[in-house]
């Protein structure tokens, strides 16, 4: 059984190693704007190693208000990020195949540590550019304060923001999951609930499904242009609306 655990835990570092290399190649969150002027929406990608999306057109907004202006060279994250993924990848693969579960354990505990300081990181940087606004501003709005909602939806004046993991954050997210059961694995904690086979069939069905829980792309909802396809009516406020992607990957947008 140790020999069958040992191999369970290499293979579910491999494919979390693979979910962190694909991180690089696509958004790893994603910030969504809506107003009434711009019934289309707005976009703004963070990636691994730039700002990608409609940053001018924000940038252009956002000056009014005196909100600095977005620029991938200002953020040393973006320099570092892609080293610190790649870093990772071959750290699990090395624990998984190498050192054992010693050295996993560390990993994880290290990818944990990471993630946290990130999301820290994360909230400072939309804090400092939500509150330290030009006292020179075109706009001011006594007491208002701009700052991104960290995740989930936020009203900022007529905007609405919708802050949420992209393909890259949820693979992410996979890849942490993985190397979590692999650790509880290690450490007989899953066999002492289910025994013997039970345990080898759960692992192995659960890392098969949180590796297909990544979104392959869901399409955000266009103000004033999708309609509800239920009664067909324009969707004009986001606050009542949804979407739902079914098992053929369709896109059905609803209101409420």
């Amino acid at each position: 059984m140790k020999q069958k655990n040992l191999v369970l835990s290499k293979v579910l570092a491999t494919i979390a190693s693979i979910a962190l290399i694909g991180s690089l190649f696509v958004p790893l969150w994603s910030i969504y704007l809506d107003a009434p002027q711009y019934p289309e929406g707005l976009s703004l990608q963070i990636w691994a190693n730039k700002i990608a999306g409609d940053v001018d057109i924000i940038n252009g907004l956002n000056h009014y208000i005196g909100m600095k202006t977005l620029h991938t060279d200002d953020f040393i994250e973006f320099t570092l990020l892609p080293y610190i993924i790649i870093f990772f990848a071959i750290l699990f693969i090395i624990s998984a195949w190498m050192f054992g579960k010693k050295m996993l354990y560390t990993s994880f505990s290290l990818f944990l540590l990471f993630g946290i300081v990130s999301m820290i990181d994360f909230w400072k940087w939309e804090y400092d550019y939500g509150h330290n606004l030009d006292p020179n501003a075109a706009i001011k709005v006594p007491g208002m304060a701009y700052q991104p909602p960290l995740i989930g939806f936020k009203q900022l004046l007529n905007f609405g923001a919708f802050s949420i993991p992209d393909v890259g954050g949820w693979l992410f997210i996979v890849a942490g999951l993985l190397i979590l059961v692999a650790v509880l694995n290690e450490m007989g904690f899953l066999n002492k609930i289910l025994k013997g086979k039970k345990a080898m069939v759960f692992i192995v069905s659960f890392s098969i499904f949180i590796s297909s829980c990544a979104p392959s792309g869901s399409v955000p909802i266009q103000l004033n242009n999708d309609a509800c396809s239920s009664c067909k009516m324009s969707i004009a406020d986001g606050h009542f609306a949804s979407e739902v992607i079914t098992k053929k990957e369709e896109f059905i947008s609803l209101t409420t």
